[in-house]
């Protein structure tokens, strides 16, 4: 059995009085692929937050390789380099060029030179395809080619497990594809991921787990292929339908 990377115990998330999330339950072993469904609103990128720290949990406790993250970490920095995110809107330094944008982390952070930080970068640049627009500043590219930067500056850090939240949510349709191919490729490598996602064709191709949750709560996981062709669960089978009948 894979090693568990991140574990998720009994964790509780309420903004104010609004419960977002309610006893969530679940880990993430070594090279897993684990796409989190559900409708707006169930929790989904709370959860993600929750793990990388950018949101405090209110309960519960998550742990790395063992270690409970808000108590014995001694850098967030490094950790977020261990535990990379690749968000809805990219996050990219509007002011720095493709390369930099890449480069900057390992060299705060990692503490890297910049030559091998940027042989670095090129190698991931490279890996998605955006090795040709290193000078451009993100203004200068298109959504999607912003989303395989973000990827790229992600992997720059050598990261054991990588979060995306909605990766493809922002992008134009025709761009969608691109990003998706880089993930596939991403999830074959190995790599250990957690996914938010509303493409459901993805969830099944590339997944090891797929995760339902609604209102605050996972309400069932399972392997893509029983999952999506007969689910447990009266809640995951309307949703579903509702998803897949669109």
């Amino acid at each position: 059995m894979a090693e568990t990377v991140i574990k998720v115990e009994n964790l509780k998330k309420s903004f104010g009085a609004n419960p977002v999330l309610k006893d969530i339950n679940f880990q993430a072993r070594k090279g897993e692929v684990i796409c989190i469904i559900g409708a707006s609103g169930s929790g989904k990128s709370t959860l993600l937050r929750c793990v990388n720290l950018l949101e405090a949990p209110s309960g519960g406790a998550i742990y790395y390789h063992g270690q409970n993250i808000q108590t014995e970490i001694k850098s967030l920095a490094r950790y977020h380099a261990k535990v990379g995110m690749v968000f809805q809107q990219f996050n990219l330094f509007n002011n720095l060029t493709v390369l930099n944008n890449c480069v900057i982390g390992q060299m705060k952070v990692l503490k890297r030179g910049r030559s091998e930080s940027v042989e670095n970068a090129m190698q991931y640049l490279r890996k998605v395809g955006m090795d040709k627009f290193i000078d451009a500043k993100p203004s200068q590219i298109s959504g999607g080619q912003k989303q395989r930067v973000a990827i790229a500056r992600a992997l720059s850090m050598d990261p054991e497990v990588l979060l995306f939240d909605e990766p493809t949510s922002a992008l134009d349709p025709e761009m969608v594809g691109e990003v998706l191919s880089v993930m596939r490729d991403l999830a074959q490598s190995g790599l250990t991921m957690l996914v938010v996602t509303h493409e459901m064709a993805f969830a099944k191709e590339a997944a090891t787990r797929v995760v339902f949750m609604d209102d605050g709560v996972i309400v069932e996981e399972a392997a893509p292929d029983l999952i999506f062709a007969n689910p447990e669960k009266p809640r995951t089978r309307e949703f579903l339908q509702r998803i897949l009948n669109h």
